[in-house]
């Protein structure tokens, strides 16, 4: 069931953040914006998603923030299945919730982000009909470029 991310997901969401290779100062940045989300200490509008699973609770996670002085532009800035539930099409419904959210909210265009050699990463963008807009030689460090992905939304 895919369903807007409570409190009590928190650990469980970084956990599944942890088991898809995210270092250790990036599960601290991500459990203090989700703390932020929660206390209400943002200055934009983010929402945070959770794909929970009947019998193992929250196994996936989105979280999505506005770009700021734009109109409407919008940044996925995580999608995350647990390990053990990839391929089982749940990151294209969750990515498709997360469209639907924004299209509901006045959105008219998605971006995200990823790292050029996550060959299947890029794939499942593609595949969910996302655009290569842009690439940035050695952004995240020599290297290693970041792509980024473009959909719109509401074409208005």
């Amino acid at each position: 069931m895919i369903r807007p991310t409570k409190p009590e997901d928190a650990a469980a969401l970084i956990a599944v953040a942890n088991t898809i290779g995210f270092e250790p100062n990036e599960l601290e940045y991500l459990s203090k914006i989700l703390a932020d989300y929660f206390d209400g200490n943002s200055d934009n509008d983010p929402f945070w998603i959770t794909d929970d699973d009947d019998k193992d609770g929250p196994v996936g996670v989105a979280y999505c923030e506005p770009e700021r002085m734009t109109d409407q532009t919008w940044n996925l800035q995580l999608i995350a299945i647990r390990a053990d539930y990839q391929g089982q099409g749940r990151g294209g419904k969750l990515l498709c919730y997360v469209e639907e959210t924004l299209k509901a909210r006045g959105g008219r265009m998605l971006l995200v982000e990823t790292l050029a050699s996550f060959d299947r990463t890029r794939k499942f963008y593609a595949k969910c009909g996302y655009e290569e807009e842009a690439r940035i030689r050695d952004f995240y460090t020599a290297g290693a470029d970041k792509i980024v992905f473009r959909k719109v939304l509401n074409a208005d």
